[in-house]
């Protein structure tokens, strides 16, 4: 496993809603700087920072792994965990009338 991996990886949603899994701190710093200027505000100063720290072995990954995903909840980029809505679903059965 990597030094910066993050365990496990955060998926987010980019471009046209594309899950797409971020594995490492690199990879996350990678996203932020690509972040619109526009768009920049203190939750991704800070996610930029703790990335970047991390990457210069100040902090340990995990700790970055959970600035970038409270970053990505405040801009609503988190995946939807599919175990969670499969479990849903198989709640009410399989007829979509049944509540």
């Amino acid at each position: 496993m990597k030094p910066d991996a993050f365990e496990p990886p955060v998926t987010i949603l980019t471009g046209l809603g594309i899950p797409t899994p971020v594995h490492s701190v690199m990879h996350a710093y990678r996203l932020l700087l690509d972040w619109p200027i526009g768009k920049h505000d203190a939750a991704h100063a800070v996610a930029l920072r703790a990335c970047k720290t991390a990457i210069n072995g100040e902090i340990e990954p995990d700790t970055a792994r959970s600035v970038f995903v409270a970053f990505a909840e405040k801009h609503d980029l988190l995946a939807p965990d599919h175990g969670v809505l499969v479990g849903a679903r198989n709640r009410h059965g399989s007829d979509p009338h049944m509540r």
